[in-house]
């Protein structure tokens, strides 16, 4: 990621139920999707028991637009009648950041 702070993370916490029918072609649109989005920089993602899911926006505004997203809208819904036993949304401000590479 090469943008410079400040910068806005979307931190999308959740845990899946039993059923998996079309989750993974779900969530590989929407990643296509989110890429297309003004505003977007970048996204990250770990699944075990929890799921992780770190989205990077240049804006709130641009957040604001990928949530309200008709496609969006329908794959929040399919989440929550079929995929998600529970999710948390955390909107984050990033000030600084710093890495390391070997």
């Amino acid at each position: 990621m090469k943008t410079k702070p400040p910068y806005y993370a979307v931190i999308f916490t959740s845990q899946k139920t039993e059923t998996d029918e079309g989750y993974a072609e779900m969530a590989q649109k929407m990643e296509v999707l989110a890429k297309q989005q003004p505003g977007y920089i970048d996204m990250e993602s770990a699944r075990d028991e929890v799921g992780i899911t770190i989205s990077y926006w240049g804006s709130l505004e641009a957040i604001a637009n990928w949530k309200s997203n008709a496609d969006h809208l329908f794959a929040q819904q399919k989440g929550i009648s079929d995929w998600y036993a529970w999710y948390k949304v955390r909107i984050c401000l990033v000030e600084r950041e710093y890495e390391f590479e070997k």
